[in-house]
């Protein structure tokens, strides 16, 4: 059953839904806690290596900067891989970058969206939409929207949620 025109949502037939990908200030916002975390990482293993096992064994400290270097490059594409559609009937959302996942949350099954934001996310302006369904497998959250952003979409699915669970 029909029950919204694909030009309401954004899409037509013929191309699909319209995707919307995340912000960059989430991609910001994980790099420098990567660098943070495994950059004191680095710091601490060379220096206690460099004082009790002697010089040779601060080399280990190369192993969490390389984990920098290689998170980096994980981050980045795993961020690319975020995005998510508003259709007539329902929320899509894909992620992945080796095991590609997608979800679609029909707007009739939603019981809760939430806006959260931690302090962190804060400090950067961002926030996430945790959407909750009947079947827990199907709860979905997109991480890092602008507070606007999130809100709108909160307000949105809400309305779109009564909406089609009073045709049930």
């Amino acid at each position: 059953m029909e029950t919204g025109s694909a030009a309401d949502a954004g899409t037509t037939p013929e191309a699909g839904p319209r995707w919307t990908g995340l912000p960059p200030g989430l991609l910001r916002m994980r790099r420098l806690l990567l660098v943070v975390w495994l950059g004191t990482a680095a710091v601490a293993v060379g220096v206690l290596l460099g004082l009790f096992a002697g010089p040779a064994w601060a080399v280990l400290a190369l192993l969490p900067l390389a984990g920098i270097v290689w998170g980096w490059v994980g981050l980045g594409r795993n961020w690319l891989s975020w995005r998510y559609a508003e259709r007539a009937d329902d929320l899509l959302i894909s992620r992945g970058v080796l095991w590609r996942e997608e979800t679609v949350v029909p707007y009739g099954r939603m019981q809760l969206v939430e806006v959260t934001s931690g302090p962190v996310e804060r400090h950067f302006g961002l926030a996430s939409v945790q959407l909750h369904t009947a079947a827990a497998a199907t709860d979905a959250t997109i991480p890092g929207l602008d507070p606007a952003e999130a809100e709108r979409l909160r307000d949105r699915l809400t309305a779109l949620g009564q909406a089609r669970s009073a045709g049930l």
